[in-house]
């Protein structure tokens, strides 16, 4: 009997529960990997992703050729034919693999008709498994963030007290962690890693795709195995921690990375385990006596945010994912695909930023790509599709619950519990952009006012009605009464005509 063990891209996982299993078995084992052609034919993908993806695919096919393991890599159009290819080949009796994060790919494996069974384990990338959230949740009226939170910190006993109580004597230290940049600060340069000669080739495998791409392979720079990404995580806790929480909001110009610890990548492909990373933090924490402040605030990022967003994924109707609660149908203006195109500093520089590197911090993301996204009124698919093709780190499970529900609040507030939009006054306390745009940041109904003033007011108005239901919008909506109809007239005229 001869078993199969599929692993997916972001399945490699050094110690796979899997392989673990059949360990003494390795002769009756084929470790199959796939890359899949018209896979990446769905999105124009960031070409540094693609890099990526089939560089630690190969790397990690080697260690496991090292460790005597039977591989069969293949490079095939369809996922279905390199399975195909390989059950004809050993006669496979069974494959197993670990279940997919994305829900439309998990459902691709079942509808696969194969002449063995499948058969799919729990996924080791989460601490809480989809139906572990689904009991959590189906006990509460609203499903806020906060809760689950502080449920994962005692779940894990993770910064507790011994009676329990968090550390410090507060759950959330994030009012501690918005301090905006001030002048003069050198944050330190990421590792560099040189290009070995696996990467070399799926570098110019890519640079030769007859497939629409985005962004550049110039600058790559992302680790690819195991133990580079422990590197990664060392330089952060070393380099990165201390002032991590304090600027994790600011944004300064030419500085891509701050103090963000840039293992988002390897934590969704699995080279990182989120329990490992968590308590190497936290025993830092306590080691090396780190600001508390920072500490909390990145492990709040992991176990709260990406457990969180993971489980809303797997918990929520098919059709959230088509939902649109302002009706926007505004397309993709051009310039996201090509940042010289952009007028606006801010954008310009997050945008060429992602270009360059396949990266933007979530305050970026947030604050800047997707809250101009929903206060000019793009299809939040649209914009979801393409922050699914840009960054590094982006998948279903990700993308689609934090883009669509907590950026575009498409989903009417069951994930966000106000909507992520703001003025240019954000943008210029948080960053120095402002400082080198054509646009003034204090004017909102002359022609070169900032379009993120005329658009968020015009997005107040338009959508007053809807935005009333929401508690937290009351207080803004206060200073939209006061504007007089010449000054809304004025406000609405600019942000219909304006081509950013």
């Amino acid at each position: 009997m001869t078993i199969g063990v599929w692993i997916l891209g972001d399945q490699l996982i050094e110690n796979h529960p899997i392989l673990a299993e059949l360990e003494a078995n390795k002769k009756d084992v084929i470790v199959i990997l796939i890359e899949s052609l018209n896979h990446i034919k769905k999105r124009n993908y960031h070409q540094q992703k693609l890099i990526f993806i089939w560089s630690a695919m190969r790397h990690y096919a080697e260690e496991l050729r090292i460790n005597n393991w039977q591989i069969n890599y293949q490079i095939v159009e369809n996922f279905d034919e390199g399975l195909f290819n390989t059950i004809q080949k050993y006669s496979l009796t069974e494959i197993r693999t670990i279940t997919p994060c994305d829900r439309t790919f998990l459902q691709s494996i079942k509808n696969l008709k194969l002449d063995c069974e499948v058969k799919l384990y729990p996924n080791p990338n989460f601490l809480w498994q989809p139906e572990e959230f689904k009991q959590w949740a189906d006990k509460r009226k609203r499903l806020i963030l906060e809760d689950f939170y502080r449920e994962s910190r005692k779940r894990w006993q993770i910064l507790l007290t011994e009676n329990n109580q968090p550390v410090g004597g507060k759950w959330n230290l994030d009012k501690e962690n918005r301090k905006p940049p001030k002048n003069n600060l050198s944050p330190p340069q990421p590792l560099s890693f040189k290009l070995d000669n696996i990467t070399k080739k799926v570098i110019e495998k890519v640079n030769k795709l007859d497939i629409k791409t985005y962004g550049n392979s110039e600058k790559f720079n992302w680790a690819v195995t195991r133990k580079d990404a422990l590197k990664v995580l060392d330089n952060f806790i070393n380099y990165r921690l201390e002032k991590f929480g304090t600027y994790q909001d600011a944004m300064i110009t030419n500085q891509e990375f701050m103090w963000h610890s840039l293992i988002s990548p390897y934590l969704n492909v699995g080279l990182l385990q989120p329990l490992e990373v968590i308590k190497t933090v936290e025993k830092a924490y306590y080691e090396k006596s780190f600001p508390l402040n920072s500490v909390e605030g990145f492990i709040r990022q992991i176990l709260g945010w990406r457990e969180y967003m993971y489980g809303i994924y797997h918990y929520v109707k098919e059709d959230y994912f088509q939902a649109n609660w302002f009706n926007h149908q505004h397309p993709l203006p051009s310039f996201f695909w090509d940042s010289k195109q952009a007028k606006m500093n801010c954008l310009k520089q997050v945008l060429k930023q992602t270009e360059n590197t396949g990266y933007a911090h979530h305050i970026q993301r947030l604050m800047i790509i997707s809250n101009y996204a929903l206060i000019k009124g793009i299809s939040p698919q649209e914009i979801e599709n393409w922050f699914h093709s840009a960054y590094i780190d982006a998948y279903d499970w990700v993308m689609q619950t934090n883009v669509l529900g907590m950026g575009q609040f498409a989903d009417g507030g069951l994930l966000a519990s106000k909507p992520y939009a703001s003025s240019a006054n954000y943008i210029n306390k948080m960053s120095d952009y402002c400082s080198n745009c054509s646009y003034n940041p204090k004017e909102k109904t002359t022609e070169n006012a900032c379009p993120f003033n005329y658009l968020y007011w015009d997005f107040l108005a338009r959508h007053e009605e809807k935005l009333r239901s929401q508690g937290r919008m009351n207080l803004v909506l206060k200073h939209l009464e006061k504007m007089s109809p010449d000054e809304l007239n004025k406000i609405h005229n600019l942000a219909s005509s304006t081509i950013e």
